[in-house]
């Protein structure tokens, strides 16, 4: 059942009530109140009390509107990154089995079970949440899975599945709590019969699995990053059977007799209503931050008034100086699980003294698991142009075969990496898009270089390991200034 704060029997202290953290009877006092146990709350409070400070953690799932619940670990281990890169693998190993007979496996067909696939990722996860549980024990910090909100800005109080309330008060206090997938409230029956996740990176396993999938795409896909690299992206994924269904607005879902779900949405082209059905319909149009049930007006928090994110600076420090804001809740920080867990290391170091670094957001990279998987680090194309002017940037670029691809025969056409640099000499990296196999492996190596101010001249001076895929960075020779053309031949 979905419990409602406001209508649990109040004993906390109310709105009205004058009692300071100093003289609230029955709370508990901590040094660093955590509030959210995804993955950067959960790094604040075990680096906070490693160093010695006497720490707690809040965190409560409210259930999506399906009901579906999850334990510790926040969006990334439970219904984000982790059973999502662990689904694109299950894909990958399909395509792995097709391209097995021209390896000289006889191999008969082999049929996907969803079901044995389901079982050993929920495992996996139960088992890191489990880890999650163990670590915060071992560390000492204390766990209350209670949904809080602030009573004001030392005190918040939680609220147990259970209806217990408990008092918590704490020198310092960080909001970490994340967000939430967004639901097309005013299309009918999205509620009811949608579910969430992400839109290209499910569509493609999806796909992979064998499962007839189509994408409907109101605007563009993949906004924020380079739009080259999003074209190759769809492009790959409908040579592999994804239907991508542009321009259209849905405008409601209705259930059929048979169970299957029926959606109508209008037609771009003939401005006209059409109709497909569907098992399932699954909404990726964006999150929103949890903040909304905090009652961060009691502690004084300022939040954006169009992205309802907390406002923080540099320190990640919000409106109250001893509150502070981490992770994908934080106005204007990429909403990615590595920047949270380290923004939340750095936040505990200063704040027992350790260090005075702060989080750098600049050239964080990043991968997108979608069939040909694109990884990519610094500025996009469009982003370097607008910053820098068209004419002091050069971009060199390169469509490439993978080895593993040749034997297979299979389509390398998507295939493509480009650098984007000053044209200065001696020529600084501001960004690096790769769309292939292990993007992501590709990507994190190269991230370090361009992190460290690395030039084009130095990447050319780089020796490439034969043959990998990630040698073709290091042999981009050919500008989009040239006109020639990239596509590489030969070792």
């Amino acid at each position: 059942m979905r419990h409602l704060v406001g209508s649990v029997p109040q004993t906390c202290p109310g709105p009205s009530s004058h009692l300071s953290p100093l003289s609230s009877a029955g709370r508990q006092n901590y040094d660093l109140l955590v509030i959210g146990g995804g993955s950067g709350g959960l790094a604040c409070a075990k680096e906070a009390a490693q160093l010695g400070k006497k720490v707690a953690v809040v965190d409560y799932v409210e259930p999506s509107p399906r009901g579906t619940r999850w334990g510790l670990g926040g969006t990334c281990v439970n219904v984000g990154c982790i059973p999502k890169k662990l689904m694109h693998q299950a894909a990958l190993l399909g395509g792995m089995v097709r391209d097995a007979p021209h390896y000289g496996w006889a191999l008969q067909p082999v049929p996907h079970d969803w079901t044995t696939m389901a079982e050993a990722v929920q495992n996996h996860v139960k088992s890191l949440n489990w880890g999650h549980r163990v670590q915060l024990q071992d560390r000492k910090v204390t766990y209350f899975n209670i949904k809080a909100s602030f009573v004001d800005a030392h005190m918040v109080c939680g609220v147990s599945k259970g209806r217990k309330e408990t008092l918590l008060s704490a020198e310092h206090i960080v909001i970490a709590t994340g967000g939430r997938p967004r639901y097309p409230t005013h299309i009918e029956g999205a509620l009811e019969y949608g579910i969430t996740n992400v839109a290209l990176e499910c569509a493609g396993f999806l796909t992979g699995l064998g499962l007839d999938t189509t994408v409907m795409i109101r605007s563009i896909p993949l906004r924020g990053f380079d739009q080259q690299m999003s074209s190759l992206v769809t492009e790959y994924m409908a040579s592999q059977g994804t239907r991508f269904l542009r321009g259209c607005t849905p405008s409601r879902v209705q259930r059929l007799p048979d169970g299957q779900l029926q959606v109508t949405w209008e037609d771009p082209s003939s401005g006209k209503e059409d109709t497909g059905t569907f098992n399932t319909v699954l909404w990726a149009i964006g999150r929103i931050p949890e903040t909304r049930s905090l009652n961060l007006e009691k502690a004084g928090v300022h939040t954006s008034p169009t992205s309802q994110k907390i406002l923080v600076d540099a320190q990640e420090t919000t409106s109250v100086p001893h509150i502070y804001a981490i992770g994908d809740v934080a106005e204007g920080r990429p909403e990615l699980t590595p920047t949270a867990i380290m923004a939340g290391k750095l936040l505990a170091q200063r704040l027992c003294g350790q260090s005075s670094d702060v989080m750098d957001y600049e050239n964080v990279p990043t991968t997108v698991f979608t069939p040909l998987e694109y990884g990519c680090v610094g500025l996009s194309e469009e982003e370097a142009v607008a910053r820098h002017g068209e004419e002091h940037v050069e971009v060199y670029h390169a469509y490439y075969k993978p080895l593993e691809f040749t034997v297979a025969e299979r389509d390398a056409s998507q295939c493509y990496i480009k650098m984007v640099c000053l044209r200065k000499p001696p020529q600084l990296v501001l960004g690096l898009h790769f769309l292939g196999p292990n993007a992501g492996e590709v990507t994190q190596g190269f991230a370090l270089g361009i992190k460290c101010g690395a030039s084009y001249a130095q990447v050319m001076r780089t020796v490439g390991i034969h043959p990998t895929c990630a040698e073709e960075v290091a042999k981009l020779r050919i500008s989009k200034r040239s006109g020639l053309d990239p596509t590489v031949t030969g070792c």
